[in-house]
């Protein structure tokens, strides 16, 4: 299952939600010394956002360069304008990415920070509190959003910060930054499970040399699974080949469990609903998470591969959206992440096949409807690709 280049000695910190992302962030950006990158989809305008900016803002007056790239359409044009000010004011340097969509559709989706090129997060979590919906502000959510993110120290950093440093010089003008003959270390606090040392690798989607990359790993892990396979995503539409995989993995026997957040679009539910009897006739177990809004974007296969990013199962962030995603080789990070699903499973609502099977003449036109108008819009977003 070596289809990422994995680098080794890495030591992988679970952080579930943002009780645990949240403050080990903030340290990471408070014992800075030289540099910051931060990449996020959404950087919103709440008290657990506001810690953040104050962190980085803090940074700057110690002299650290704090460069910080937020998606325009994901933050928001009036957020976008606020922070592009409220940064300059302070000394951070600022990029919106695709303002007024100069760059076609294609969104940065992902949740990157690097701190002085020794320690390193990736996953699934905005720059937004939990309990706030993040496509409606004002709606708080009944309990904390279940989602994911990985801290990481080890060799694994400096790659991730080599793609950060090229996405910021891709997104504009920068003169040439001081090479500093050593860094200082940077110790790595926060709340967490620390496993290591670990072999991990950076899976990036774009839409130049990595444009399937993220669905070529997880094709790769479901062709060489044995036992199990436990996959998480708010958003299911996968590509007809994502889809072969997991039913040919689940008639190969291995158990494939799809852990699904649903509830926040109705139009997304039922484009997922379409993908359910040929999943669920091969096999493969589908549970629903309704207990609040479900964010993450992991999988566990076997006993050691494990997946923490971005990057959901539908067309957008398999072919048109910027995603990044951490795979990990290690049965400590694997179980430990595994429980938690496990965790997230037990509290989900599994779907019958049978009843799923006599569901109304009228869902079954809704959910085939959902379809094809699903997939016209990704033909029309995607033309030319291929994939599809």
């Amino acid at each position: 299952m070596r289809a990422v280049n994995l680098c080794a000695d890495n030591h992988i910190t679970l952080l579930h939600n943002g009780a645990a992302f949240f403050p080990a962030l903030i340290a990471a950006i408070d014992a800075a010394r030289i540099e910051i990158y931060l990449e996020t989809y959404i950087f919103a305008d709440d008290q657990t956002a506001q810690l953040v900016q104050q962190a980085l803002t803090r940074a700057v007056q110690r002299g650290v360069a704090v460069r910080v790239i937020a998606d325009w359409l994901g933050t928001g044009r009036q957020r976008s304008v606020s922070l592009q000010q409220e940064f300059t004011a302070s000394g951070v340097m600022y990029r919106s990415f695709n303002p007024w969509f100069r760059r076609g559709v294609a969104r940065m989706h992902r949740k990157i920070c690097v701190v002085d090129r020794q320690v390193g997060f990736v996953g699934g979590l905005n720059i937004i509190d939990d309990m706030v919906s993040d496509d409606d502000l004002r709606q708080p959510l009944p309990a904390p959003r279940w989602d994911f993110a990985v801290g990481i120290s080890g060799t694994l950093v400096n790659v991730i910060h080599i793609e950060l440093e090229a996405q910021w010089l891709r997104l504009g003008e920068m003169k040439l930054l001081a090479r500093f003959q050593q860094f200082k270390r940077t110790r790595f606090k926060g709340g967490g499970v620390a496993h290591g040392p670990a072999s991990a690798g950076l899976v990036l989607r774009d839409n130049l040399r990595n444009r399937r990359t993220i669905q070529r790993a997880y094709l790769q892990a479901l062709g060489h699974a044995r036992q199990s396979a436990l996959l998480t995503s708010p958003y299911f539409a996968p590509s007809r080949k994502l889809r072969r995989g997991l039913e040919q993995a689940a008639l190969r026997g291995v158990d494939v469990t799809l852990l699904l957040g649903v509830g926040q679009f109705r139009l997304q539910d039922a484009v997922s609903h379409s993908y359910y009897p040929k999943l669920l006739k091969a096999g493969v177990k589908i549970v629903e998470y309704r207990k609040t809004a479900l964010h993450a974007k992991v999988a566990v296969i076997d006993d050691d591969w494990a997946t923490v990013g971005s990057s959901n199962f539908d067309g957008f962030s398999l072919l048109v959206n910027q995603e990044a995603n951490v795979v990990v080789m290690d049965a400590d990070f694997s179980r430990a992440l595994r429980q938690q699903i496990a965790s997230g499973i037990a509290d989900g609502e599994p779907i019958s096949a049978d009843a799923f099977n006599h569901r109304s003449w009228r869902a079954r036109l809704w959910h085939g409807t959902a379809f094809f108008l699903y997939r016209f819009l990704m033909r029309i977003i995607t033309i030319g690709d291929g994939e599809r």
